[in-house]
């Protein structure tokens, strides 16, 4: 049943087959875990005396009056009573044969939703039988579900099949079972339903059914189902990992003396954080399987600084690192960082993005290519094809989240010349709440920076509404005057690089008017490589006292004497989006102020980001409270979706259950792995090549 196409159901021709694969239905097994939305209750007759507006009801009464009524649109109007009082069936299409049945004395059953109409209560078109006085009709003995559906196919059609897929699930005819797969040991330790059971449960719930418990989620035979999907997906990973750390990867060993030169040189003391993860980092690479370890670490708590001394620990044993960035202004400012730590040391670096020259790209590949370059970092332009390295041994990916996975997949294979794999470090300022990465990540080993460095102070976020622009105007006008610099940043719903840029350029015209005793500067995605350059160069040197800019500055971008930000429409970003901008500020010791410019009226959810922000610094926080408010899929990243998209099972909803998912998952893994092997076969099917990065 598994694998058996739902061609084999009576009604299923190949016109149909094709409405159903728009639902993801191809097998008998995907239409019984295409589950429903909600449900109806056809179980019991509600009086007519009691009725309540916009509820779903089955009625019955006999027909008093049935008139056609010409108002704005014709219609024909029944009136049916009960003895308990009267209401009002309306059918704007109507053909002469049914008002012909519809007329007084007739008694009906109907089923349908009360609106408030002309005439009081009334249901549009409802679903009506006629009732014969001799051989009165049963009612239905279960709750009806509502399924998502698609065009062409009628909710009464998808019952009908799933119906048919039931009866073939019930008669244990040969390959018409489900297999269980849960061992049952394990099943009944975890006090959980038989598979068939709650399969059958969901579809037809019994008219006594907990309609609450349903629609949240959250009844037994639910998370029986949500329990098997969470389970198949973290099993996909774990499998990945131990296909990962099956293969060779090159073993770089620890140089004591080159980080001690690299540690000299630094301006600053290492927290104990940042030795804690370096020390972490160098024992992975040192062993001969790769390397698979997300650093994650709060806005300025100084990843660069690991990479730097995985990248030199990689060179010193004669392999090439490479940097990879989502923007180029991120690419340029590890370029900048990596050439002034690592040069004094020998060790070059190239640098490779989409804008560059011809001639100069040529000269960087063929570094590359040659191992003259020991350090290579880039945007995306790391991984196009005719990029060569010539022993590499270390990636490491930045902001990981907004690549796509067959662009670091990609950026692997790269690496694989050798015989070996090469070492993964992934590093990323978005924390990644709990919950998520013990699902979407359960094949990555973990570090946290978990503490800013000294002299760091935490910003303070004010939300001020857009008609007081003029006084956030002055308040930049002061804080430059005293010294500082302030960044100003503009937002835009649509995603276009255009239509940002000109915003950008109409914000900074419109503030060099206002503030003329101040340099503005502008910076957006569109500008030419040496622009963005020179205009962060010149904001880095003091000699900008305004930067507008566009959300291209949300990460990368160092400059300590920056202490107010400004943020035009901050309802239009994401909360992690919003911590990561406003994590250009607070980087040197002056008290540091966060500006939320928002249009009025706000939304409840972007009421809710804005008051997430006003009250933490602390970006864990902030993460946890935006998987809440925007969901997994847009915290990982749409392009990221590929490793986690759930059918039934809710990351939030269902976080209760991961803890008995590892138990559950590694226990499959040591002692049943075919059953393992087909439970992700079940619930991932084609899907699972995307995790295999």
């Amino acid at each position: 049943m598994e694998c058996t196409e739902v061609t084999v159901l009576k009604g299923v021709g190949s016109q149909l087959a094709e409405k159903l694969l728009k639902l993801g239905i191809r097998t008998i097994q995907d239409l019984l875990f295409h589950l429903p939305l909600r449900y109806l209750d056809r179980t019991r007759i509600s009086p007519l005396g009691g009725l309540q507006l916009h509820s779903h009801v089955v009625i019955e009464g006999e027909i008093k009056a049935s008139d056609v009524v010409f108002g704005r649109r014709r219609s024909l109007m029944c009136r049916l009573q009960d003895g308990t009082g009267t209401v009002t069936l309306r059918f704007f299409h109507f053909t002469h044969a049914q008002k012909q049945r519809l007329a007084p004395g007739v008694r009906l059953r109907c089923f349908g939703e009360t609106r408030r109409g002309a005439s009081g209560i009334e249901l549009y078109h409802p679903e009506c039988e006629i009732l014969e006085q001799t051989n009165p009709l049963p009612l239905e003995q279960t709750l009806t579900p509502v399924y998502p559906i698609t065009e062409g196919i009628t909710q009464q059609r998808l019952r009908s099949l799933t119906q048919q897929a039931l009866e073939m699930l019930n008669s244990g005819a040969t390959n018409t079972h489900l297999t269980e797969l849960i061992p049952e040991t394990l099943r009944q330790r975890l006090q959980q339903p038989p598979l068939t059971e709650a399969i059958a449960y969901l579809h037809h719930p019994p008219k006594e059914a907990s309609v609450d418990l349903l629609l949240r989620g959250e009844h037994p035979h639910q998370q029986r189902l949500a329990f098997e999907e969470l389970l198949a997906h973290h099993l996909s990973l774990l499998r990945i990992r131990q296909r990962t750390q099956a293969e060779k990867a090159p073993v770089l060993s620890s140089n004591s003396e080159i980080q001690q030169r690299f540690l000299r040189q630094l301006p600053f003391q290492l927290t104990a954080a940042q030795s804690r993860v370096i020390g972490e980092v160098s024992a992975d690479i040192a062993r001969p399987r790769p390397m698979l370890r997300l650093v994650q670490g709060d806005v300025g708590s100084g990843k660069t600084v690991v990479a730097a001394l995985a990248a030199l620990q990689t060179v010193a044993n004669g392999f090439q690192a490479a940097i990879m960035a989502p923007t180029e202004i991120l690419a340029e400012q590890h370029r900048r960082n990596m050439t002034q730590w690592l040069q004094p040391l020998g060790v070059e670096t190239a640098w490779l993005t989409g804008r560059q020259k011809a001639a100069e790209r040529r000269r960087q590949l063929q570094a590359i290519a040659n191992a003259a370059a020991q350090v290579v970092i880039g945007t995306h332009a790391l991984f196009q094809e005719e990029v060569e390295f010539a022993n590499l041994g270390l990636i490491i990916i930045d902001e990981q989240h907004r690549f796509g996975v067959h662009q670091r997949l990609s950026l692997r294979q790269k690496g694989t010349k050798s015989g070996l794999q090469p070492h993964q470090l992934i590093m990323t300022a978005t924390p990644i709440p709990r919950t998520l990465a013990m699902s979407a990540y359960a094949d990555l080993d973990f570090s946290a920076i978990d503490e800013l460095p000294p002299g760091r102070t935490p910003v303070t976020t004010v939300a001020i509404a857009g008609e007081r622009r003029g006084q956030v105007i002055e308040r930049v006008r002061l804080a430059c005057r005293e010294g500082r610099q302030a960044y100003w940043v503009c937002t835009l719903i649509e995603e276009s690089e255009l239509l940002e840029a000109q915003a950008a350029e109409a914000t900074a015209e419109e503030l060099g008017k206002a503030l003329p005793d101040l340099t503005v500067g502008l910076l957006h995605g569109r500008m030419k490589p040496q622009e963005k350059e020179a205009a962060m160069a010149a904001f880095k040197a003091a000699e900008l006292d305004l930067l507008v800019a566009t959300t291209v500055i949300e990460v990368g971008v160092d400059v300590p004497n920056a202490s107010l930000m400004i943020i035009e429409n901050p309802e239009r970003l994401g909360l992690a989006q919003l911590h990561q901008l406003r994590g250009r500020v607070g980087r040197g010791a002056s008290a540091s102020h966060c500006v939320l410019l928002y249009s009025s009226p706000l939304s409840q959810q972007s009421r809710e980001r804005i008051k997430a922000m006003r009250e933490t610094n602390d970006g864990f926080v902030i993460a946890e409270k935006d998987l809440r408010l925007r969901g997994p899929g847009e915290v990982l990243g749409t392009r990221q979706t590929g490793a986690i998209q759930l059918k039934i099972a809710d990351l939030q909803r269902d976080a209760h259950l991961l803890h008995s998912i590892k138990m559950c998952a590694h226990q499959l893994l040591r002692d049943y792995p075919q059953q393992a092997d087909a439970l992700i076969q079940r619930w991932l099917g084609h899907n699972e090549h995307y995790a295999n990065v």
